[in-house]
């Protein structure tokens, strides 16, 4: 019996998910997001394969995924953690400046944690994020607990709608508490 293998599936789940969600959208005419490829420049290439095997990175990559829905430019980047303590070293100060002055700009920033211990998603407004940024900024905790998160920011999977990460109802959400 033949095997089948697919590369589609190695890296990131989380991304995976984010990649189909947000396809489903586009084909929904909901949203037009995109993934942010990191730029690198490869060092080693091998011949036969054309498989890059040594690169790095030419610079800082801001967010990994960027956007409209329905004409409101919206920028976000995806994070997983395995525990129920999210710490901030996993984010960095240049996508806190970047996310910072999209929103100056009328835009919206968030951040998609996939909780692989608890198996939830969740959307963190960027505002959110910020409280913990500038806690930890003047010498408090350098991490935030699920706990501590808004429980209406948890994102519910739908039955049948072929939507795997439903992300916008909240975008919705985030918009009506500013």
């Amino acid at each position: 019996m033949p095997t089948w293998k697919s590369r589609g599936l190695r890296g990131s789940t989380l991304e995976e998910l984010i990649n189909r969600t947000n396809e489903r959208y586009q084909e929904l005419c909901l949203a037009l997001i995109q993934k942010i490829p990191t730029p690198i420049t490869p060092i080693n290439i091998e011949k036969e394969t054309r498989h890059i095997t040594l690169a790095y990175f030419d610079q800082k990559s801001t967010v990994d995924y960027i956007g409209a829905v329905q004409g409101i430019p919206v920028c976000f980047d995806a994070k997983e953690c395995a525990v129920s303590t999210f710490s901030l070293e996993n984010i960095h100060p240049h996508q806190v400046n970047f996310m910072e002055d999209f929103e100056k700009q009328d835009g919206i920033a968030f951040f998609l944690i996939y909780f692989t211990g608890l198996n939830e998603f969740y959307y963190l407004p960027f505002r959110t994020l910020k409280k913990f940024w500038d806690r930890a900024s003047n010498g408090g905790r350098k991490s935030f607990r699920r706990d501590e998160l808004d429980d209406d920011y948890v994102i519910t999977t739908p039955g049948d709608s072929g939507i795997l990460i439903p992300y916008l109802d909240l975008i919705q959400k985030d918009l009506d508490e500013r």
